[in-house]
């Protein structure tokens, strides 16, 4: 199994960390998306994910992009341990979650979009940080109450699809300086799920394409 993955990537940041807890081996090749490698437009990876973005995972004959799309046909084909809860309205109830994060946070504020501010736009670093906060706040107000008060995870007792989805946009929000204190459900996951191998191996400073200067750093 190989997955195609930037380090800082969020959405390859979710994978992996579905990966991980699965107990899948997987070889990581990394994609550099920053110019002038913008790795991501070469030719032969468009040819494996037309959309020219990370993540993209093989398994055997096997190609997918998008990273919910990986991490669903990673618990279609390998169910044990179960990402998704039992039950409809549960199953809806993460679904609902991640793509809260997905499908409506993490793309107004993703490496392109940032870059277009700056480049098409002309938007300046202050401008960036304010649209990029602007969004995270809708998105994480949503979240904090979408999840469970009970814990220790987003919908109770079991880890899964919510959490993988939380934990790197809590760490995105971080980089950015993004005051979380508003949000102690979200925090409460993400300490819970720190304390877990599948999560901390997949920490970006920690995959084989970071560079050296990254490794021990938030």
């Amino acid at each position: 199994m190989k997955l195609y993955s930037y380090w800082r990537s969020s959405a390859s940041y979710r994978v992996r960390i579905a990966l991980n807890l699965k107990g899948l081996a997987y070889e990581t090749l990394g994609v550099d998306l920053r110019p002038p490698a913008s790795a991501q437009h070469s030719p032969a990876y468009a040819a494996l994910n037309p959309q020219q973005m990370v993540p993209t995972l093989i398994d055997g004959e096997t190609v997918i992009g998008q990273s919910l799309a990986i991490v669903e046909y990673l618990d279609e084909r390998y169910p044990l341990p179960p990402l998704l809860p039992p039950g409809a309205r549960e199953r809806a109830r993460a679904r609902q979650i991640a793509q809260a994060i997905n499908a409506d946070l993490h793309p107004l504020n993703n490496l392109r979009v940032l870059r277009y501010l700056e480049n098409e736009l002309g938007a300046d670093p202050a401008a960036r940080r304010a649209w990029y906060h602007h969004w995270l706040k809708l998105g994480l107000d949503a979240c904090e109450r979408l999840i469970d008060e009970r814990g220790p995870y987003a919908l109770g007792e079991r880890v899964g699809l919510a959490d993988l989805c939380i934990v790197p946009q809590l760490y995105n929000a971080r980089r950015y300086a993004f005051a979380l204190d508003a949000y102690p459900r979200l925090c409460r996951i993400d300490a819970a799920c720190a304390d877990l191998e599948a999560f901390a191996a997949s920490r970006p400073e920690l995959q084989p394409d970071a560079p050296p200067a990254t490794v021990g750093a938030a």
